[in-house]
């Protein structure tokens, strides 16, 4: 995966080339970037509202510090990053609500520094319940450069996206959103009410809409830059990302802190320090570090490994059949991980068991372009078995595409243009390829084990691939794998900031 986008430094993932990826800053990345989503949206300072003949929502009635607000971004106690917010009204009639969103994520991966810019502007109607009636989402850095620029109409949302070199495109209308001014800022609504607010948010990566849910806890006593202070605290769950998002607000409405999980932390800061970054080695930083190597068997098909593991929450041991969980008496659990080639393959065509979104083309798998379509018919030709369709994926973007961080990319069309990228390319690639020939398939985030330079066993953070070829298999085209050896835990699918806290939390405390 890849940074700055979950894949830990990329978008929402950070990933190397043929390092391991640290996907859970991109979906922790794509978490602070999307839309009135958790972390990015939960700070949203915004000036008072000047008077107006109309009613105004509480989102505008909620104290906050004028001029925005920047915070720190802290990996397990390392800056990595930078974030803006802010929150205004504008001038004229009807009133109108402008919302700034700007992140910065940089980091080293290895000797290479990554960095990743996103910044969204949002308009809405500052009445209560006022509708988005347009935003613009632009990404620079690592994963890719374009823009998106939305408008509400009669029946939806209309978008153009714009990347350099390249026509200007019209998407598909997408429907209507039901996201209000109020989700531009829940904790302070929730806070200014008293009460738990619901809503949702337009994400600003993938254009989809999640609910969104924020509750109100009892006060808390923190320190901060010394004294002691009263705080109000706001809990944001987004349907998309899972994680609790704690916010603490103080009574003249400033948000000092937002807790994400135990791994990622938003603290308020000026503006000069908020940008001085530590500029963090991640692989290093975020790895698991295994008290042996593992065993041959982990490496060949068939094989297995059994790791005993601290500090995976429950939600996280679903029994696989890849992965066996037996939880110990002293709180950890004994995975299994084993590979085995499927025996189940069935003829196209196929039905996803899902019900179809892992057939579906979105706006990063791309899976309906016209460029994808007819690589995907080249690659497969005649063929109608789905595991051998996907053997032909995996060894052709294995073989085509040159593993290079540096090379970043967040949507297939662009991997496939540069030819380029680590195992967030590659999975991506092979994903919508997979869709275009007719086979269910999705991208997996967990941790591949490798012993680095400096000779330590570890499990680094990575992205592979999982195909329904009559039964659900995993292949890695990164390491051109056809079936992912037992080497390989998965914890999530398609870059999901869910895992994030895992992050520091992991330990390994045995290898049988």
């Amino acid at each position: 995966m890849k940074t700055t986008a979950p894949s830990l430094v990329r978008r929402g993932t950070m990933t190397r080339t043929h390092r391991p990826t640290l996907l859970a800053l991109v979906p922790l990345c794509a978490l602070l970037v999307g839309a009135p989503s958790a972390l990015a949206r939960a700070p949203a300072p915004a000036a008072k509202a000047t008077a107006t003949q109309a009613p105004v929502s509480d989102v505008v009635k909620a104290a906050r510090p004028k001029g925005g607000e920047f915070f720190g971004l802290y990996l397990m106690d390392k800056k990595v990053g930078w974030l803006f917010t802010d929150l205004e009204v504008l001038p004229g009639q009807p009133a109108r609500v402008k919302t700034t969103n700007q992140l910065v994520f940089k980091a080293m991966v290895g000797s290479r520094v990554s960095e990743r810019m996103h910044d969204e502007e949002r308009i809405y109607e500052a009445k209560p319940g006022g509708r988005l009636l347009s935003f613009v989402v632009k990404q620079t850095g690592d994963g890719g450069t374009q823009t998106l620029v939305g408008t509400a109409t009669a029946d939806g949302f209309q978008v153009v996206r714009k990347r350099p070199g390249r026509p200007d495109e019209t998407l598909p209308k997408r429907p209507p959103t039901k996201e209000r001014v109020e989700d531009a800022d829940p904790p302070r609504v929730a806070l200014l009410r008293k009460a738990k607010v619901t809503g949702f948010s337009l994400d600003g990566m993938d254009l989809e809409s999640y609910g969104l849910s924020t509750t109100v806890e009892p006060e808390e006593q923190r320190t901060i830059n010394g004294v002691q202070v009263k705080l109000g605290k706001a809990v944001t769950v987004s349907e998309k990302e899972k994680v609790p998002v704690v916010s603490y607000i103080t009574q003249r409405g400033e948000m000092v802190l937002v807790d994400y999980g135990t791994t990622m932390q938003a603290r308020k800061e000026t503006e000069a320090v908020a940008k001085r970054l530590d500029l963090v080695e991640v692989f290093g930083l975020t790895r698991v570090v295994l008290p042996k190597p593992l065993p041959e068997s982990a490496r060949t098909v068939p094989g297995h490994v059994t790791l005993v593991v601290q500090g995976l929450p429950a939600k996280f041991q679903q029994q696989t059949y890849r992965q066996q969980f037996k939880p110990q008496a002293d709180g950890s659990v004994e995975v299994t991980l084993s590979a085995a080639a499927p025996k189940a393959r069935k003829p196209l065509p196929l039905k996803d068991p899902e019900g179809g979104e892992n057939l579906k083309s979105t706006l990063v798998v791309e899976s309906d372009a016209p460029a994808i379509r007819e690589l995907a018919k080249q690659i497969v030709g005649t063929d109608k078995d789905a595991y051998r369709i996907a053997q032909k994926v995996n060894t052709w973007v294995y073989s085509n595409l040159e593993k290079d961080y540096g090379a970043s990319a967040d949507r297939a069309t662009d991997v496939l243009s540069q030819k380029k990228g680590d195992c967030t390319e590659h999975s991506l690639l092979s994903v919508a390829l997979l869709r275009a020939a007719g086979v269910p398939a999705r991208r997996v985030d967990g941790v591949i084990y490798m012993m680095n330079q400096d000779g330590v066993p570890a499990l680094y953070w990575h992205e592979w691939v999982e195909a329904f070829v009559g039964e659900w298999t995993q292949l890695d085209p990164t390491f051109n794998q056809v079936v992912a050896d037992a080497t390989h835990f998965a914890f999530g699918k398609e870059g999901n900031a869910e895992i994030t806290p895992l992050i520091g939390a992991l330990k390994v405390t045995a290898v049988k």
